[in-house]
């Protein structure tokens, strides 16, 4: 069974770095897309960054040019880099994998999510 784990959440100050990484467990037979969202108390879960297995990345406004994901289809591992953070940034970060986890003829893609980790940037 294919779970979601994410590390490298955290407190920092507004300015300051933090990198995300999330790594798939279990077997998967294809990966067609990896992504970031995030939720604020109050909000609605919202896409952050998302990258597909070809390499293509799209970001929401309002992180573009201060965030970055990356992925290791092979090692089923995607990554966050997120720079020059904003107290609007603090949210919890949640790992979402498309992918085809059971052995199917033809494969079928679903939906996998991590249990998400916090972001918490200080004014």
């Amino acid at each position: 069974q294919v779970q979601l784990v994410e590390s490298g959440g955290g407190l920092v100050q507004a300015g300051e770095s933090l990198r995300l990484s999330c790594f798939a467990s279990g077997t998967i037979f294809s990966i067609n897309s990896m992504a970031w969202y995030r939720q604020a108390p109050g909000n609605e879960r919202e896409l952050v960054a998302n990258i597909t297995v070809g390499g293509t990345t799209n970001y929401a406004d309002s992180v573009k040019d201060r965030f970055s994901i990356s992925a290791d289809n092979a090692k089923n591992t995607v990554w966050l880099q997120m720079n020059s953070l904003k107290p609007e940034d603090t949210a919890f970060y949640y790992c979402y994998f498309r992918a085809a986890g059971r052995l199917t003829m033809p494969l079928q893609n679903r939906d996998y999510w991590g249990r998400g980790t916090q972001v918490t940037v200080a004014s």
